[in-house]
């Protein structure tokens, strides 16, 4: 997998490509985010467009990411997810914990409304 970073304001867009899965972008992925909060860069979006799948590992690294983010304030939101992991989300009941996005201006100002309830 990689991972490229791009600035949008104060908001982090991470572009992220190839599979998320055990040994194939699960640690990089902890660590790109891991360093993000240690900067005081609490404001991440995870672009999932050239993202074709995801495993287990994958997935327990995106909520790892999600939590982790969370926990120091921040906000971590998803953009452009396939079908198969729109899929995956929505049986593994985390489609409700994440917000996700179609749009990344949509994504990127949603850090600047007011927090659901």
């Amino acid at each position: 997998m990689q991972i490229e970073e791009r600035a949008v304001g104060d908001v982090v867009v991470l572009d992220l490509k190839g599979h998320v899965s055990l040994g194939d972008g699960d640690q990089l992925l902890k660590d790109k985010v891991n360093s993000l909060v240690n900067q005081g860069r609490k404001r991440i979006v995870l672009n999932l467009a050239g993202v074709p799948y995801i495993d287990s590992a994958g997935l327990g690294e995106i909520v790892g990411t999600y939590t982790t983010v969370s926990r120091q304030g921040g906000g971590l939101k998803l953009l452009n997810l396939t079908k198969k992991i729109t899929d995956l989300l929505a049986i593994t009941k985390l489609l409700t914990v994440f917000e996700t996005f179609e749009s990344e201006n949509d994504a990127v100002r949603s850090f600047a409304a007011p927090a659901k309830v």
